[in-house]
């Protein structure tokens, strides 16, 4: 844990809404992550993509962010996808069985794709 500041950046990708996430993924991250959140879902976007590859850490307050995040996807049928996670996030996503209502893609293309 290196307390960096959280910053989550929107765009689009071929009718995707991505969401870029940098830095630490804890209680401090929740206003920023659900402002987002809430722009990627007025776009009415095919999926809301997750890209963890510029997150340096996740505590449990993180975990239960995403997995609010999972919820309000779930409402809005809205399919939430992740790439770029690390080693130990995809084990703990495993563990935690956050991939079983989330797809998990090793990269961009694959996740925008929806092709692993």
């Amino acid at each position: 844990m290196t307390d960096e500041i959280f910053e989550a950046r929107l765009r689009t990708k071929d009718g995707q809404a991505v969401i870029d996430l940098i830095g630490e993924i804890n209680g401090q991250a929740e206003r920023g992550l659900m402002d987002v959140y809430h722009s990627a879902e007025r776009l009415n976007p095919g999926a809301v993509i997750l890209n963890f590859s510029q997150v340096s850490y996740i505590n449990s307050t993180g975990i239960a962010l995403i997995v609010n995040l999972l919820a309000r996807a779930m409402k809005s049928r809205l399919e939430l996808r992740v790439y770029g996670l690390s080693p130990h996030y995809s084990e703990i996503f495993q563990i935690t069985r956050l991939t079983d209502y989330l797809k998990v893609f090793p990269d961009e293309p694959s996740a925008v794709t929806n092709r692993p």
